[in-house]
């Protein structure tokens, strides 16, 4: 079987399914693949139950570390990052049931917004009256997305955000398609068509890259490799 190295363009070529079966036959390295591939997805799913980056990050941390741990009851008939993402919002869910906190959301948008600014390397630098627009217009896309009740946010996020099918999001979340196309119009209804024309780009819309990505990568890996 063909070694592959994390940064070689080999890791693009195989699935999911595929670094899952050689993860459990002792290439737990490769665990990093699922990482990296499912970071953005996952974080845009969580961030979408709570506003503090640095829970989300934690239960992350925790979902991926679990999932780890249950790779051998992951069936190849499903995508794996259904199955993640599965098990990610159990774990947020726990968490906020142990804190036993009411999970409110403001229509202010995000608190210290300045740290996500150096991440946005898409920006134009050769004009800066125009990047200034760009990030606003995002800014307002962000805040109005936050300012959507939980189930509609969540099924906003996922599915025109993420772009995960109609079928993936139902299965994600545990409810009927015809539910999620309900919700998905209406949350649509609730925001205001000028921010679509606004904003240029939904990529990098509670994004969760660069250090971000790499920090939690790291973090997760260590973890595993102590694992006996």
């Amino acid at each position: 079987m063909e070694p592959i190295r994390i940064n070689d363009h080999n890791q693009y070529k195989i699935t999911d399914s595929e670094v899952v079966k050689r993860i459990l036959s002792g290439e737990r390295e490769l665990y990093e693949i699922l990482i990296r591939r499912n970071n953005q997805k996952l974080f845009r799913v969580i961030r979408s139950y709570l506003k503090d980056d640095s829970e989300v990050e934690d239960i992350m941390q925790n979902t991926y570390l679990k999932a780890f741990e249950k790779l051998y009851q992951f069936k190849h008939t499903a995508q794996y990052s259904t199955w993640l993402i599965r098990i990610g919002i159990n774990e947020v869910l726990a968490r906020l049931r142990e804190k036993e906190r009411v999970v409110r959301f403001k229509s202010h948008g995000l608190h210290q917004i300045e740290k996500h600014t150096a991440e946005l390397t898409d920006m134009d630098q050769a004009n800066p009256e125009h990047s200034i627009i760009q990030r606003e217009a995002q800014q307002l896309l962000e805040n109005a997305i936050d300012s959507l009740s939980l189930k509609y946010r969540t099924v906003y996020m996922l599915r025109e955000i993420e772009g995960m099918s109609v079928k993936e999001v139902a299965a994600c979340l545990d409810m009927t398609s015809s539910n999620v196309k309900v919700r998905l119009h209406r949350a649509k209804l609730m925001l205001k068509e000028r921010l679509y024309e606004l904003t240029g780009s939904k990529e990098g819309v509670f994004g969760f890259g660069f250090h971000k990505c790499d920090r939690l990568t790291d973090g997760v890996m260590d973890h595993i490799f102590r694992l006996k």
